[in-house]
């Protein structure tokens, strides 16, 4: 039985599944739902229907996306592949993107098992994936989506409760999730955080983001700044696992901001933004979308996401490196196989 999984590629493995699937999920929703909502968000504020147009689509087609990205990721062949974009499509449909993903992932891993084990291939290798996703989607889907929502309808409920605690315990945890390796913007979709509790989400990314930029760059100077500021702190896993303690400049700043954000700024978010800190900037072009184009929420944004997060970080950076608790190269990133 092993020997037939491995040589069908089902690895049967919870990293596989729940860091590279999630990571590949967070791609199909950035290709459909998330970009997508910013064309229409761009097409709503300067009145041009096409984009409008064009952005409502790309968000409807959120389903078929995840599913061609799990599938891709979970490295599928090509019959598989095709047929789990009907599977997300039903997933998004009955279960939300919980059940898109659920639906998506056990349906690529079906199609895996019979592709190329009969002379009907081209039938039944796409009819037993899509079986799959639709089964999945319809018994599955519902409970999953619903478990998720009220998990994150939970955390927007204590948020507002306590919104200095659980501002902090948001920013920390998400923005964790952020630089790990795994996706939090999934994480944030699928819980469909929204409100204060994606304002300090979006605070806690952000804060890792700019942090690890600011606080590495005498290592990795602008190209590093660049990668880590707008690109992904994920860059920094390999250093986090030799030097745990270079992760708590930027996590001091999102403590520190978060509770501004949820109480005196009453910084807020939408749940496609909540997870993605500054990465494209969407974190920052959401808020804008969930608070309105002004000044003032302009220079909030400036605060909270960028300025405030880089000096935190960088005088608690330069502090530990001076007692020794964070060494010359303990930062250093590789770009581009740079050594």
């Amino acid at each position: 039985m092993k020997g037939f999984l491995h040589k069908k590629g089902v690895t049967l493995s919870a990293r596989v599944y729940f860091i590279d699937g999630l990571s590949y999920m967070a791609l199909g929703l950035f290709s459909s739902l998330i970009i997508g909502l910013i064309i229409k968000t761009v097409g709503d504020q300067l009145g041009w229907i096409f984009f409008t147009d064009m952005g409502v689509l790309a968000m409807g087609l959120m389903g078929p996306a995840i599913g061609a990205a799990v599938a891709y990721g979970l490295k599928a062949p090509p019959l598989v592949l095709f047929a789990t974009v009907i599977a997300g499509a039903a997933g998004a449909q009955l279960g939300g993107p919980a059940g898109s993903f659920v639906a998506a992932l056990l349906a690529t891993e079906a199609g895996k098992l019979v592709s190329k084990e009969t002379k009907v291939d081209i039938l039944v290798t796409p009819f037993i994936t899509i079986l799959t996703g639709f089964l999945v989607a319809t018994f599955i889907g519902p409970p999953i989506n619903a478990g998720m929502n009220s998990l994150g309808s939970l955390i927007m409920w204590a948020t507002d409760q306590q919104p200095i605690v659980m501002g902090m315990l948001v920013a920390v945890l998400m923005g964790w999730a952020l630089t790990a390796p795994i996706s939090s913007a999934a994480i944030a979709m699928m819980l469909g955080l929204e409100g204060i509790a994606a304002g300090a989400a979006t605070i806690g990314c952000a804060a890792q983001m700019v942090g690890f930029a600011v606080s590495s760059y005498r290592e990795n100077k602008m190209s590093g700044l660049l990668a880590l500021g707008i690109g992904t702190s994920m860059l920094q896993v390999p250093n986090v696992i030799k030097n745990p303690m270079i992760i708590i400049p930027p996590t001091v700043a999102g403590i520190i901001f978060a509770p501004l954000g949820t109480t005196v700024f009453q910084m807020v978010n939408v749940k496609e933004g909540a997870g993605m800190g500054t990465s494209g900037l969407v974190g920052q072009i959401m808020t804008f979308a969930a608070m309105g184009f002004s000044l003032s929420v302009l220079m909030k944004v400036l605060l909270l996401h960028i300025v405030g997060p880089a000096v935190v970080s960088l005088v608690v950076s330069e502090w530990m490196r001076k007692r020794s608790l964070i060494k010359e190269g303990d930062m250093k990133i590789n770009i581009g196989g740079e050594r």
